[in-house]
């Protein structure tokens, strides 16, 4: 760790932010420190008693805090990507967010809750099986690169996973189990017993299986709580140098690949580094039996996107296979149909990288609009699209709205549609009335935002009436109640249309 990063977690320290490894006693007000008070009983005789009634209760060892980190999308380079060429994947303003409330030093358990599957559970620290994931030879530290499962400490939570969710429908209940064993098995490598009883609860923006990476965000968002708790971040502040910001990044974005190794066996690990860092990365894997080059994109610009999910379901497996089999019945024309969405992602990266590219000019956005439309018909030719996606192009093209294409494998899932600037509010909402009626589900989002962001503590002011007495708490029963993605997004400061927020802080990896 550098002077930098140890000056930036004593920072935190001094915020309130405990150690794990450091014994707190709680606090006790001075009636209940031992001292004995005169009191009389009702005959008038005076007895010295201890006023227990009057102790505190035993402090929190660190406020409640919120972590949140960004869904992504494919930009270009779908299915392509599946046979060697390039891919841009980016961050979208839809998020995952975390409330980490810290229990007082007496309880010992640890909780798990995503209301928005219905999950909650509970586990007793002191049983978990700790000695088998400290023991020199499976022990990892905050910093280490874990690149595969350990079989061992997998089987050692297996009782653990097995008790969760009885009595559920098999298949809600293996989401919920690879829930808990995914959270389990990096808790248990980061943490010790001596770790305070927590509650995490988790609510998501992000539509489940649509193809916008929902758990590579839970999966960030669980390391860095994790790491803030350990205190092994400097950070995020306003002075941070950007290769420091980096450095920090990339320890969460490690942690965040175990999670969801647990949960998909052998990701690719883009999810999870969009999530983690923001913005976008250039993803190319030539060979399969050795690990992606993923080029970080730190300065791709903030682009205004409206997002529609189908809500038609997809296998990403089967509309891969389709495009495999169309390559081997038509390897030539299938092969060039692919070195075009090659040539496709190449140019939108050579534009938006250009010195003059400006995202409130409507040429510059048209260059990377007519790609993405390119990209799309390529998407088509190899069979990948469904007439419910052809139907939200027609929807969009017929208002000039902006550009749009497939997002992911096809088949069903989402688009994605660029923005022309200056749409008129009347003609957004008239077609969000045109798809809502058709069943589809709209959001307007930000293309390129920001990574994982922390608000600390979980206090927002934001020039309500709370803010003159410190700003309104984000508590667990507010969070709870908070209805859809409107009510979560408004309770934790989200506002306006490009997803701005009071309070939080990000890493700033930029240039």
């Amino acid at each position: 760790m550098t002077q930098r990063e140890v000056n930036g977690v004593n920072g935190l320290h001094q915020d309130g932010l405990e150690s794990n490894h450091i014994h707190i006693n709680g606090s006790i007000n001075g009636s209940a420190n031992g001292n004995t008070n005169g009191t009389t009983n009702g005959n008038g005789v005076k007895s010295e008693v201890r006023k227990r009634m009057d102790r505190k209760k035993s402090s929190p060892m660190m406020p409640t805090f919120m972590v949140s980190a960004p869904g992504k999308v494919i930009v270009c380079g779908e299915h392509a990507v599946v046979h060697g060429k390039a891919a841009i994947a980016a961050s979208i303003s839809l998020r995952s967010y975390l409330l980490v409330t810290t229990l007082s030093k007496s309880k010992r358990t640890v909780t798990l809750t995503f209301p928005d599957i219905d999950f909650n559970h509970t586990w007793n620290i002191d049983e978990l099986p700790w000695s088998t994931f400290s023991h020199p030879s499976k022990k990892k530290y905050y910093y280490d690169l874990v690149t595969e499962l350990d079989p061992d400490l997998v089987a050692a939570i297996q009782p653990l996973v097995r008790d969760v969710s009885l009595g559920k429908p098999a298949e809600i209940r293996k989401v919920h189990q690879n829930s808990a064993g995914s959270f389990l098995y990096m808790f248990l490598n980061l943490g010790s017993q001596s770790f305070p009883g927590c509650q995490y609860t988790l609510r998501s923006t992000i539509p489940i299986g649509a193809g916008l990476g929902s758990s590579a965000t839970i999966a960030v968002c669980m390391s860095a709580a994790l790491l803030l708790q350990l205190r092994t971040l400097s950070g995020p502040h306003p002075d941070q140098p950007p290769e420091e910001a980096r450095l920090q990044v990339e320890r969460i974005n490690r942690w965040a690949f175990v999670y969801e190794m647990f949960i998909h066996g052998n990701p690719s690990g883009v999810d999870n580094t969009v999530s983690t860092q923001g913005k976008a990365v250039m993803f190319q894997r030539k060979d399969y039996s050795k690990p992606p080059s993923v080029r970080p994109l730190w300065d791709f610009p903030e682009l205004p996107l409206l997002l529609v999910d189908t809500r038609t379901a997809k296998s990403t497996a089967a509309e891969v296979e389709k495009v495999r089999k169309l390559k081997e019945a038509h390897p030539k024309l299938v092969g060039s149909i692919l070195d075009a969405v090659d040539k496709v992602t190449t140019s939108a990266l050579e534009l938006i990288e250009r010195d003059d590219f400006n995202t409130k000019s409507e040429e510059s956005l048209r260059g990377v609009g007519e790609l993405m439309n390119i990209n799309h018909g390529l998407l088509v030719s190899l069979g990948v699209s469904h007439p419910r996606l052809e139907r939200v192009r027609e929807l969009v093209d017929h208002e000039g709205i902006g550009w749009t294409k497939l997002t992911g494998a096809g088949g069903g899932g989402c688009s994605i549609t660029l923005l022309r600037p200056g749409v008129s509010r009347q003609k957004l909402d008239k077609l969000e009335r045109q798809l809502e009626e058709e069943g589809y589900q709209k959001f307007e989002t930000t293309l390129g935002c920001d990574g994982v962001g922390v608000l600390w503590p979980a206090v927002l002011r934001n020039g309500m009436d709370q803010d003159e007495e410190g700003g309104m708490e984000i508590d667990l029963e507010n969070f709870l109640r908070a209805e859809g993605n409107e009510g979560v997004e408004r309770l934790v400061g989200v506002h306006g249309d490009n997803g701005a927020r009071e309070g939080w802080k990000f890493w700033g990896v930029e240039s």
